[in-house]
This record gives C-alpha cells, sequence and structure tokens, in this order.
C-alpha cells in the first residue's frame, strides 16, 4: 500500500493502511496547507496566515518551525519535507495524496471513452470520505473546503450524465433524487434525474418533476426553467427516441424478471456507523475490480470455475471488531447497484445460544426469499444449490453471509454470476475461499483514534463530548478503539446522563472487563463474544491463550511462545497459527505476535482456570529466556565488563542465538518493552536474581541508546531486589549504578547520596574494585556538578586501584578520564600524554568503545588549545566509531562536541548541522538540559551569522 495522505475527510497519514498519529489539529492544519500545495514552496508568511490568520500565536514563527520538525518524524521515508526559498515544500509523489489523485482522475476522464471515464469518474468519487479537512478550522481552509465541495459536486454530476450515456439509469435514480431534494433549483440535477426517470418507465414522473420546479423558479426567483431544460421536457413529451440508449442489451438481465420477486432481506444500516473509509473504499475496489483471469485449479467442477469470478470480499476480525456493521454500512451505501435484490443470512458461526447453522438451511432460505414454490425445492444440498445458482444467475444481486464459521458453509451459497456480489463475515481467515475462489480477505483492525472519537460524539452528542474532551480521550484510550468496547461504554454512559464522563472512564480504568461484561445479554458482553472465538480451539490452544494473557511484554515471538509454554517451536508456531486463524492474535512485521489489550484482558481471565504451577512454571521459564538472552546480547556489546553471571536457566530454556553485536542490538531494540515488562514480573513473582540481573544486562543497551528514565527505573526495582540477595557488592553496585542514572538526568544530590553509600559498603567490606568503580563515577558528577578539581582527584584515586588491580580495559578508562578533567583545568601536556596512553591501550586492546572515547577527549583537549583543525578530525574519528557502535547517547555527545571547532573556523553550515541532529538526539534521549544548552547555541550561531551578512 505505501503512504497515503488524505485531505478529503479528516486529515490523515496512513502507512500501509495504517493510520499514523498526526499530532493535534493545529498540527493537521499544517500538513493540509503543505499538501493542497504539494511538491510546491510554502513560504513562512503563507503558512502562518493560512493555518493561523490575524491569530497569531506568541513566536509564532518558532511555532510553525516546530510543528514542521514534528512532521518531519511522522511522515514515511517517501514523504519529506524541505527547506526552500524562505519556505518549505513538502515532496510527495502526487499519486500519495487523495486530493492530487482526485484531480488527476477528473481530467483523465474527460479524455476518455464512456465506460474508462465512468471507471476513472467513480474511482475519484471514492476517495471522498466527507467534508475536506474535517475537525480542522481557518479561514483558508474554510475558503478552500467550499472551492473543494464545489470541484466534487461538479465531478459528481459529470459521473451522472457518463452512466446515463452508458445507460446506467436505474443505478443513478436513488443517488438523482436524493440531489434533487437537495438542490430543488439546480437545473442540471433536475435534467438528469427527469432523464433517469424517463428511461426507467417512469415518464410522467418526469414530467411531474419538471412541473414543481417550474413552479419554484417562477415563485422564488421569478423566472422560466432554462432552454436546456425546456427542450428536454419538450422532448420528453414528444416521446423522443433519441432519449432512449440505442443498445438496450446494456440493461438486459439486470433487472428483475417479472415473475421473480426482489428480496430486500439487508438489515437496516448501522446508526452511527463512524469511520473505516478505507476499508470501504477496498470492499468498493473490490466489487469494481475486474475478476482474475487466472484457470481454477485442475480437478474442479464447474460450480467452481463459475464462482471463481464473483467477487467476494471476506470480512475477518475478532469478536466485536465491527465485521457485521462495516457489511451492512457498505450494503446500504451501494444498494443501487444490485436492483435484482440483497439476500442476507446471519451463518451463526459463532454465538452463544445456537450452533452454526447448516448449509441446507441457509440454502433454503435464499430459495424461498427467490420465491420458489417449496414443494418443487430438490431435498439433495447440491441440487438445491444449482436451483439457487441458477435462479440468480445473470441477476445484480448483493448476498452477504455474515458470521461463517467455516468455509464449507459459504461455498454452497456462492452463485455462480459474475454479476453477482458476495460480501462474507467471519472471525477466521476462510482459506479456501482465498486459495480457490479469489476472494479478497480484508481483516478489521481497531477504529482509530479520530474515529473512535466519531463514534463517541455520534452516540452521546457533540454537546457532552464537548463538555469533558478529557474523560474522552481516557476512555478512547482504555477502550484501545474497539468498536464493541467503546458501544458499551457508551450505552452505559447514554442510560445515566446524569453522571459526568470522568466517573465513567475512573469505574472503567478501575473495573476493566468486568464494565464490559452484562450479565443477561450475551451479545452486549465483550468477554462473552469474545469467549465463543474459543469454542474452535483445542485445549491446548485454549492453554496457549491463557498463558500469552499473562506473559510479560506488550508482544511476542515465536522463541519466546516456545518458552512460555513449554511447547517445541512447531508446536508453538501451530498453536499461535490456530489464535492468529480466530483473529484472537495479529502477526506484526519481525515475526512478532500482538493482542488487543482487551482481548489480552480477556485471556488473563482465562489463564485462571489453569492452575496456579502450570501459570508458575510458564511464567519462570519465560523470564529465564528473556533474561539469558539478554545477558548473551550483553556479552556481545561489552565483551570487557565484568563478567556476572546469573543462575542458570530452567531445564529445557535455551536463549535465543545471536551471532553478533548488530543482532544483540536489534533484539534488545525490538524486546526492550518486554525486558522490561518481565522485570517487573520477576519483581511480583519474587524471583530477585532475575528482576536485579536484568537491570545489569540492560546497562549497557540503556547507556548507548540514551533510555536515561528507563535506566533510572531498573536500578530502582534491582535495588528493593538486592535487599534480598545475600553478595554486598550487589548492594554496592547497586547504589553506584543508581547513583550513575539520577548523574545522567541531572539529580546530582540524589546521585551523590548514592554513590557515598556505594563507596561506603565497598570500603566496609574492603572491595578495592568496587572502590575504584565508585570513584570514577563520583568524577564524573562531581565534573556534572562543576567541580573539575574534585573530579579529577576521583579520578586519580580510580586509576590508581585499578592499576594495581590489573585491570587494563578499566585502566584505559580512568586514563582518559583523567585526561578529560585535566583539560578542564587547563593542564593540556597532562591531558594530552594520559589520553594517548589510553588510545594506545585500547588499541592494542581492540576496545573500539574505549578508543572512540579516548579520540573524543582528545578532540575536547585540540579545542581547549586552539587547534581546532585537529579537535574536528578527532571528533570525525570519534563519531565513525560511537555510530558503528551504535552507540547514540555518546553520538550525540560528540556531535555537540563537533560543532564547537566548525563554528570556530567558521564553517557554520557544518556546526548548524551537527548542533541541529545533537538537538533531536538529545530530545529523543530525554536529556532536556542539553537540549536546552543546544538550541542556545544554535540562536547564537544564527546571529553570529546574521551579524556577518
Amino acid at each position: 500500500m505505501g503512504t497515503e495522505l488524505r485531505v478529503l475527510g479528516q486529515v490523515e497519514l496512513r502507512v500501509d493502511g495504517r493510520l499514523v498519529e498526526v499530532g493535534h489539529a493545529r498540527q493537521r492544519c499544517v500538513l493540509a496547507v503543505l499538501l493542497m500545495e504539494a511538491n510546491r514552496v510554502v513560504t513562512m508568511e503563507q503558512l502562518l496566515d493560512r493555518v493561523w490568520a490575524d491569530r497569531l500565536p506568541y513566536k509564532a514563527r518558532q511555532v510553525a518551525s516546530n510543528y514542521v520538525s514534528r512532521l518531519r518524524q511522522v511522515l514515511a521515508g517517501d514523504v519529506a519535507i524541505a527547506r526552500r526559498g524562505g519556505g518549505y515544500a513538502l515532496e510527495v509523489d502526487p499519486e500519495a495524496v487523495d486530493l492530487h489523485r482526485f484531480h488527476r482522475l477528473v481530467q483523465q476522464a474527460r479524455g476518455q471513452e464512456d465506460a474508462q471515464a465512468l471507471a476513472l469518474l467513480e474511482e475519484a468519487a471514492g476517495l471522498w470520505r466527507g467534508e475536506p479537512f474535517a475537525g480542522l478550522d481557518s479561514p483558508w481552509l474554510a475558503a478552500v473546503r467550499t472551492g473543494l465541495e464545489r470541484e466534487r459536486v461538479a465531478a459528481r454530476l459529470d459521473r451522472v450524465d457518463v452512466a446515463l450515456r452508458c445507460g446506467r439509469h436505474t443505478e443513478v435514480l436513488p443517488e438523482l433524487s436524493a440531489l434533487a431534494d437537495q438542490d430543488a433549483l439546480d437545473e442540471r440535477v433536475a435534467a438528469q434525474f427527469m432523464l433517469a426517470l424517463h428511461r426507467a418507465g417512469r415518464t410522467a414522473d418526469a414530467l411531474a418533476h419538471y412541473r414543481h420546479l417550474h413552479t419554484r423558479l417562477i415563485d422564488q426567483l421569478g423566472t422560466e426553467p432554462g432552454t436546456a431544460l425546456q427542450d428536454l421536457h419538450q422532448r420528453i413529451l414528444d416521446t423522443d427516441p433519441a432519449l432512449t440508449p440505442a443498445s438496450a442489451a446494456i440493461t438486459r438481465g439486470t433487472a428483475a424478471r417479472a415473475d421473480q420477486p426482489v428480496p430486500r432481506q439487508l438489515p437496516a444500516p448501522p446508526r452511527c456507523f463512524t469511520g473505516r473509509g478505507t476499508e470501504l473504499a477496498r470492499l468498493s475496489k473490490a466489487l469494481t475490480t475486474e475478476p482474475e483471469q487466472n484457470p481454477p485449479p485442475s480437478g474442479t467442477g464447474s460450480a467452481t470455475r463459475a464462482a471463481a469470478a464473483v467477487v467476494i470480499s471476506a470480512i475477518g476480525g475478532a469478536g466485536g471488531i465491527g465485521k457485521t456493521w462495516l457489511a451492512l454500512a457498505w450494503a446500504h451505501q451501494h444498494a443501487e447497484r444490485f436492483p435484482d435484490g440483497q439476500l442476507f443470512v446471519d451463518l451463526h458461526g459463532f454465538s452463544s445460544t445456537q450452533e452454526p447453522m447448516a448449509t441446507e438451511v441457509a440454502v433454503r432460505g435464499f430459495l424461498d426469499a427467490l420465491g420458489v414454490d417449496p414443494g418443487s425445492i430438490p431435498t439433495d444440498l447440491d441440487a438445491q444449490a444449482a436451483l439457487y445458482r441458477s435462479l440468480v444467475a445473470d441477476r445484480r444481486m448483493l448476498i452477504v453471509l455474515d458470521n461463517a464459521a467455516t468455509a464449507d458453509q459459504v461455498v454452497p451459497l456462492l452463485p455462480g454470476s459474475a454479476t453477482c456480489a458476495v460480501l462474507v463475515t467471519g472471525r477466521t481467515r476462510l482459506a479456501s475461499l482465498i486459495d480457490r475462489h479469489g476472494a479478497r480477505h480484508l481483516q478489521l483492525d481497531v477504529l482509530s483514534r479520530q474515529e473512535a472519537h466519531a463514534l463517541l460524539s455520534a452516540r452521546l452528542g457533540v454537546g457532552r463530548v464537548a463538555a469533558e474532551p478529557g474523560a474522552i480521550d481516557e476512555l478512547v484510550e482504555l477502550c484501545g478503539g474497539h468498536p464493541l468496547a467503546l458501544s458499551i461504554t457508551a450505552r452505559n454512559a447514554a442510560t445515566r446522563p446524569g453522571l459526568p464522563l470522568a466517573e465513567i472512564a475512573a469505574e472503567l480504568r478501575e473495573l476493566g472487563l468486568e464494565m464490559l461484561d452484562h450479565d443477561t445479554d450475551p451479545a452486549a458482553s465483550l468477554p462473552a463474544v469474545l469467549s465463543w472465538s474459543l469454542h474452535w480451539l483445542t485445549d491446548q490452544q485454549r492453554t496457549v491463550f491463557g498463558l500469552l494473557g499473562i506473559a510479560p511484554g506488550p508482544d511476542t515471538t515465536l522463541p519466546a511462545v516456545a518458552a512460555l509454554t513449554d511447547l517445541p517451536p512447531a508446536g508453538a508456531r501451530k498453536a499461535l497459527s490456530a489464535l492468529e486463524e480466530a483473529s484472537l492474535l495479529e502477526r506484526r512485521p519481525g515475526g512478532r505476535y500482538t493482542m488487543h489489550d482487551l482481548v489480552r484482558a480477556y485471556a488473563t481471565t482465562t489463564a485462571h482456570d489453569l492452575p496456579d504451577d502450570v501459570r508458575e512454571r510458564a511464567l519462570v521459564r519465560v523470564m529465564d529466556f528473556h533474561l539469558h538472552t539478554a545477558f548473551a546480547a550483553d556479552r556481545l556489546l561489552d565483551p570487557h565488563r565484568e563478567l556476572l553471571q546469573p543462575d542458570p536457566p530452567t531445564p529445557g530454556v535455551h536463549p535465543h542465538p545471536l551471532p553478533d553485536i548488530t543482532a544483540a542490538l536489534a533484539w534488545l531494540q525490538a524486546e526492550h518493552a518486554t525486558l522490561l515488562a518481565t522485570q517487573h514480573a520477576a519483581v511480583a513473582l519474587g524471583r530477585h536474581h532475575v528482576a536485579w540481573h536484568l537491570a545489569w544486562v540492560l546497562g549497557s543497551f540503556h547507556h548507548r541508546r540514551g533510555h536515561l528514565r528507563d535506566k533510572l527505573a531498573t536500578w530502582r526495582a534491582a535495588l528493593d531486589a538486592a535487599e534480598h540477595l545475600p553478595n554486598p557488592a550487589t548492594r554496592s553496585r547497586t547504589h553506584r549504578h543508581l547513583g550513575n542514572a539520577y548523574s545522567r538526568l541531572g539529580q546530582h544530590e540524589e546521585a551523590t547520596r548514592h554513590l557515598t553509600q556505594a563507596l561506603d559498603v565497598a570500603v566496609r567490606h574492603r572491595d578495592p574494585t568496587e572502590q575504584a568503580h565508585t570513584h570514577q563515577q563520583l568524577a564524573i558528577t562531581w565534573a556534572r556538578r562543576k567541580d573539575d578539581r574534585r573530579a579529577l582527584d576521583h579520578a586519580r584515586r580510580a586509576l590508581d586501584l585499578y592499576r594495581t588491580l590489573d585491570r587494563p580495559a578499566r585502566e584505559a578508562d580512568a586514563l582518559n578520564q583523567v585526561g578529560w578533567y585535566a583539560a578542564c583545568l587547563g593542564d593540556f601536556s597532562m591531558a594530552r600524554e594520559h589520553c594517548h596512553e589510553a588510545l594506545t591501550l585500547c588499541r592494542h586492546r581492540q576496545d573500539s568503545e574505549g578508543e572512540a572515547g579516548a579520540l573524543d577527549s582528545l578532540g575536547f583537549i585540540a579545542h581547549r588549545a586552539g587547534e581546532h583543525r585537529q579537535a574536528a578530525d578527532h571528533y570525525h574519528q570519534a563519531l565513525t566509531l560511537f555510530r558503528t557502535l551504535g552507540h547514540t547517547y555518546l553520538v550525540a555527545t560528540t556531535l555537540d562536541n563537533l560543532g564547537h571547532p566548525h563554528a570556530a573556523l567558521g564553517q557554520h553550515d557544518q556546526a548548524r548541522a551537527v548542533w541541529q541532529e545533537a538537538l533531536e538526539l538529545y530530545r529523543e534521549q530525554g536529556r532536556d538540559e542539553d537540549a536546552v544548552r543546544i538550541q542556545q547555541q544554535l540562536a547564537d550561531l544564527a546571529v553570529l551569522v546574521d551579524r556577518r551578512f
């Protein structure tokens, strides 16, 4: 699918069909302006005027620039916002923007034959999902919106003209009737409506419409109808044969035969249906796309060959996700395309009260609806299906098969004619429909945040929603966009109009699934609806489902599930596939499996039906899997680090193999949230050594990626765990790492307190190694407190201890540290001596991270000594190594340092570029003080450049 940008409705960005959050309304306004002028420059003045007009915010240019920066972060790789000529240009393929695609399709239709032109105009009409820029407001957008609506109406009427020329008057009659009611004085609409009525054999109605219009024009405008409309009226009176299409064969076979009833079995359209624009468009595309021309598989019968031409859209998704609503909404929107009727049956594939409907019963119901004499219906299912196919042959009908359990239920109900369309809904993929009958599968996801807001607004009223926007946001978040959960929540709120929405949100937050349950009406209970999906699972698959509910982390992988369930990989894969097939689980790129939060909450309730020891053993296995894989990853990231081996894993648990540092970083990045959740689960289960070792093995990764707050959180959890562990060095290490985390976050008093405790424990237990480590960290902390002399003193004490301990890696690190603080105090000779010695030692030991640190220090020394070119060279070498190591924390710091020699050399563009990159990294890493400082550096640089010119 790629990237789609939309303005014909709500302003949206979709990547591979998934909605990407763009931001708040004003930020979407900025995106709308850039999209309207795609690939053209929008000056800053134009941007400010079009978004804010005369209500500019404080520091408007900076605000606009910030909005553009945030948009850059969310836009996909094939869309960019470039700075050009004092403004911005959104660089994008016009085909990726619905508005520009609409313009292209309308323009292209003007030079085509009628059939092709109609297809193009219908495709253009399908791009509209409502009012342009829905929910956004500015004078410029309002003016543009009005213009676009005029374009939409013009294209719509062009399409009707072409459809009438193609003899499709029956199809457009309902649409023209609605248009004529909306604008009773529009003579073009009136002419189209009269012509369609006349061709449909309703000449009297056509003449009556002319009389009503004539009267309105006289009464309201004091004028007669125009010449063109008067001429059409006269030609209808004269029964001009030229008004009837020359080829009646165009519509032959599409109208119901006189001896056959026209069934209208669709249930009422869903009230308050919102969103689903993408899914509705995909259904429309499936209807209008030519059938596959591939021959059917060998050995299939004639019924299969015929059915392969039928357009089948199999809509799948979890219980309560809105499959039936979507099917009915689409069916009612397009009912005019099926003048020979619509058939509907609920196959009860997933129900608490009924078994799945037998296919014979469904076929018999369709034959009854088609007017077949009960006495002439054959008893054999195959014969019944053949009769059904004969009756719908060459008729334009829609067949909706709702809530199917299996493909066997569906296949006999497929018509044999390509003039029919079929919608099938079910919780499973119905694989053989896709494989053997060319069904187009559509997997439903939850509603987007905007769609969920719209649903609650429709159910509760705009006023009540607007009165408590914060509560509405929380309800949307707690329901996770799940349509049934939102509907139940809306019902709870609507039936208690005096209760503030904030109280309903608090109830839902506290009670969770219990608030979405219903004792007497299973169809109104989310747990009950979800439970129906379990009926088709084996006992083992239900166990896997329950264990996935209690597994730590937002998602999982096959190796982790194998550990969790104690199944071989093949067995775990089969169970996951079954859950995915049942729409209880979703597989995402990278081999990751995830559940919707509410489905997971239900899975957790089923896990409580399992024996306690089954649950605990499963958690122990998956914790050990994650801990020992993280341990292996940490050894690859920092092989010189002190080796602290965790307890052996549970028998049968094997860490995921990681061949190199690249694989280690990728695994840690992918599993980061799960590893944090695993530590929480270990604390809850009293597995203190697991909780502590997870903090330890995540240390290098957190440092490299700049996850400072996560580092602090893991070590705070480790401090509680350390109280239950016997080794005093564990407590010293924990206080030291906590001090490091607090120091990096700028909380220096807390940092010093924990480091002092770490040193006290190390001295009390005569642990020189921990003393050296802690002195080194105290040096860093005192330097951050602007006391370089005390920092140098601690660094020297650490160096002396490391030399006595014969720890060359740590010695190199301490040498570098002494050199740095010496440079800070102006002793460049001592600084160079120590840093060069550190560099030599690191290169000898092939310690790339230590080498990069020494080069960074030498760059700092050269810059302080006024040797700016040498400084830039050292920094560039360090930067290359840090990037290779994936050490984004120190990449940011070195970029920051590098900007200074560039600025000193008058290389302002280079300085601006590296500082801008550093600023983005600082923001990502939560280094707020550094971000503020570098923003000031960029501002000072801009002033300097302005003064020069």
